[in-house]
C-alpha cells in the first residue's frame, strides 16, 4: 500500500497530522507494505525567508485579530501538538519560505531519505526554531542525516528538482487539495486534515480491502489553507 501525503512543513497542522497517521501504522498489522510518500505542498508560495515577525505577530495581521488573540491561537496549537508529544515552541519561531525545504526532500529521496528529511523539518522548524527556508540550514539539517552538506549548498544555488516540487503541487490541485495535511491512502481513499487517530485506522482498512474508488473523508479536523489556518481563537 502507498500513502501519499500533502503537506507543508509550516503548517502546525501538517506535523500532528503526520504523527497521527504514524500512531494509526504502529498497529497496522500490515505496516511493513505500507510506503508513506510526502509530497509538496506550499501554502503561501510567496513567503519571504524572514521578515523578522513572529508567528503570532504573523498571524494578527493575517487574521486581523490583536496580538493577544493570536498569542492565545499559537497556544491552542501548542497544546494541540503536545497531546501527540510535539513541542511546538511559537515564541521563537521563525515564519518562512518553504520552497526549498520541498526541494531537499526531493534531493533526500534520491538518497533513500526523504521521510527522515521531512521529519528532520518539522522538528526544526516548529521544535528548534530554525530557519528552515535560509540555504545553510538546510545544509546542516541534511548533513544531520548523512547527507554532505557541501552537495547540499551546491544543489539549493540551482533550480534542481524545482520540477519535482511543481509536479507534487499539479497533482495536488488535479485532485482538488485547498488545504493541508492531505493523505491519500493507495489511491482509493483520502483523509483531509489532522483527522483523528481512528480515523486514519479506518481508511488504512479500507484502502488495503477494497476498491479504486477515491472517497475524501473530512470530518471536523483543523487543516491550513493557502488563505487560512482552522485555528480556534481563545
Amino acid at each position: 500500500m502507498q500513502i501519499e501525503v500533502w503537506s507543508d512543513f509550516v503548517c502546525p497542522f501538517c506535523y500532528i497530522g503526520k504523527r497521527r497517521l504514524e500512531h494509526a501504522l504502529s498497529t497496522f498489522p500490515h505496516r511493513d507494505q505500507v510506503d508513506v510518500i510526502f509530497k509538496s505542498f506550499e501554502l503561501d508560495p510567496n513567503a519571504k525567508e524572514s521578515n523578522g515577525e513572529s508567528m503570532a505577530e504573523l498571524l494578527a495581521a493575517k487574521y486581523q485579530v490583536s496580538l493577544e488573540q493570536a498569542q492565545g491561537m499559537c497556544e491552542n496549537m501548542r497544546q494541540q501538538a503536545a497531546g501527540e508529544n510535539l513541542t511546538y515552541d511559537f515564541d521563537k519561531m521563525i515564519p518562512t519560505n518553504s520552497f526549498d525545504a520541498h526541494r531537499l526532500v526531493h534531493y533526500a529521496k534520491e538518497y533513500g531519505k526523504g521521510n527522515e528529511m521531512s521529519e528532520r523539518l518539522f522538528y526544526a522548524f516548529f521544535t528548534e526554531s530554525k530557519n528552515i527556508g535560509d540555504h545553510e540550514t538546510l545544509a546542516l539539517l541534511g548533513e544531520d542525516l548523512g547527507l554532505k552538506a557541501i552537495d547540499i549548498r551546491q544543489f539549493l544555488r540551482t533550480d534542481e528538482f524545482t520540477s519535482q516540487v511543481r509536479q507534487d503541487e499539479a497533482m495536488g490541485s488535479q485532485l482538488g487539495i485547498q488545504g493541508v495535511p492531505f493523505f491519500v491512502f493507495d489511491g482509493k481513499y483520502a483523509v483531509s486534515g489532522a483527522q483523528p487517530v481512528e480515523m486514519f485506522e479506518q481508511a488504512l482498512t479500507k484502502a488495503w480491502e477494497e476498491g479504486n474508488k477515491l472517497e475524501v473523508m473530512s470530518g471536523e479536523a483543523a487543516a491550513c489553507t493557502a488563505d487560512s489556518c482552522d485555528i480556534p481563537k481563545s
